[in-house]
């Protein structure tokens, strides 16, 4: 099977851009309920992805006196973990999507050259095999 089937495009996925600040991106979070979110580059490139614990270690390490006001002076990219997953290719297999889905949510699916184009969720992967 073609991941393609499973794919939700990123024209209906919910993420945050790099340069977001702090703020911004806890905003979009919270009001779409997600617990983690792609980040991308304002040129369509996926570079990370940050959860809830992300936000708020670094709110806990470097802002803790600063509040509100410290958040939109630090920017999402400065929150992206070093050890991140790496997105899957378009063609990756269903094994492969498998072995990432036991550690995250959902996985993030680029095209050839990085551009990131939607994501597959841990509920349709293992829709589809337990349907296979």
């Amino acid at each position: 099977m073609n991941v393609i089937m499973l794919l939700k495009h990123k024209d209906t996925v919910k993420y945050i851009y790099e340069n977001n600040t702090l703020r911004q991106g806890l905003e979009k979070m919270k009001a779409h309920g997600y617990t983690a979110i792609p980040v991308i580059s304002e040129d369509g490139r996926y570079v990370g992805t940050v959860s809830e614990g992300d936000f708020l270690w670094y709110i806990i390490d470097k802002q803790s006196a600063c509040g509100m006001k410290g958040q939109e002076k630090s920017f999402v990219r400065d929150i992206i973990r070093k050890d991140f997953m790496p997105a899957v290719k378009i063609n990756v297999e269903m094994d492969e999507l498998l072995q990432r889905a036991m550690s995250q949510n959902f996985v993030p699916v680029t095209d050839d050259r990085g551009t990131f184009i939607g994501i597959v969720t841990r509920q349709d992967i293992i829709r589809y095999f337990v349907e296979k």
